[in-house]
């Protein structure tokens, strides 16, 4: 397989202009593209894109979403020079800045920023991804174990720099004896050919008009999507005729709803009969924070703590400055389905 095209050094540009060019090239001549973070939303993997609304941005009918954690995506930049370092130190490996935009040799469409490239002390070169998570995400790299996603999205670079070797370098926490993992990946052509061959047809739903399904996205993901995509309701449209194919899914909706509500029900009895019972607890607890019963086969702890929470006295604001309270209301919108049997 040919090296890849170095399309441009996208050093010192703006974030516009680097968006741009992921999109359509350095010249704007590539109708649709792929990157590397785009691969697992193809497959319908990713954690935070669907694979329709990944098409419509491409299509150019949305455009993309602010994400709710940008300030973790900054800190995530941040902390790849970190990253890097400390995969070069503890493995000997050479660590390379790499700031060029490639295009496949063989697929025009197919793009790739690398975070870094590094050769191992063997001389042997590969393509290394800096990543970084919060603790109780530190799981997923447990025993050199990769998240699919990121799998997918590695395969994909070692594809486009036709390179054997690929590494990550994944850190969420500041003992990189204890807080960090390294997992390497060796190039798997089986699985590269069914990357691109997913990838192939991809760009021919784009070239035409054919919008994927949600079929295989996760169901949350998948509505949450759904709302970005189409917006608010709006009450001036008429009705939906659904096709009797379509009866089973909602019936089901209908029932599983009824269900919610006989447990919401359930629950608010059970909530009722516990401070029934705690009364009596609560006047023998006094001022007392800890209390305990010994029996023969347990200790039951009995807990009767103040805490305290602080939240902003809204009706307080509003009446003392009326202006502020105006400026610093968010508007939250949601979307969800709701099925009533009504019979005729």
């Amino acid at each position: 397989m040919a090296k890849p095209i170095i399309l441009c050094n996208t050093a010192g540009m703006t974030e516009k202009e680097w968006q741009a060019a992921r999109m359509h090239g350095p010249k704007g001549d590539i109708p649709y593209t792929v990157g590397g973070s785009d691969v697992a939303a193809i497959f319908g993997l990713s954690p935070w894109v669907t694979p329709l609304e990944l098409w419509k941005i491409k299509k150019g009918q949305m455009a993309p979403t602010v994400s709710a954690n940008a300030g973790q995506m900054e800190m995530g930049h941040l902390l790849e020079p970190v990253a890097a370092h400390w995969y070069g130190k503890k493995t000997g490996s050479t660590v390379i800045d790499d700031t060029n935009l490639y295009q496949h040799a063989d697929h025009p469409y197919a793009l790739a920023n690398f975070d870094r490239r590094f050769v191992k002390p063997t001389g042997e070169p590969g393509i290394l991804e800096c990543k970084s998570c919060t603790y109780h995400k530190a799981q997923d790299w447990a025993d050199d174990a990769i998240p699919v996603y990121y799998e997918l999205q590695l395969r994909y670079y070692m594809a486009v720099a036709d390179v054997e070797l690929g590494a990550f370098s994944a850190i969420w926490g500041n003992n990189p004896d204890y807080d960090m993992a390294m997992p390497e990946i060796t190039r798997d052509k089986a699985k590269e050919d069914m990357i691109f061959e997913r990838l192939e047809q991809w760009i021919w739903s784009l070239e035409h008009d054919q919008p994927p399904t949600m079929a295989d996205v996760a169901p949350t993901l998948a509505l949450e999507s759904l709302a970005k995509i189409y917006g608010p309701s709006q009450k001036a449209l008429p009705s939906i005729e659904f096709g009797s194919k379509y009866e089973p899914a909602l019936r089901r909706i209908a029932v599983l709803q009824d269900k919610i509500r006989e447990c919401d029900a359930e629950k608010k009895t059970y909530e009722k009969e516990v401070a029934a019972h705690s009364v009596k607890i609560a006047e023998l607890m006094k001022q007392h924070e800890r209390g305990v019963l010994e029996t023969t086969s347990d200790k039951l702890l009995i807990d009767f703590a103040t805490r305290t929470t602080r939240r902003p006295d809204s009706k307080a604001l509003k009446e003392k400055y009326p202006a502020v309270y105006a400026e610093v209301l968010k508007a939250s919108e949601s979307r969800k389905v709701k099925v009533t049997v009504q019979p005729k």
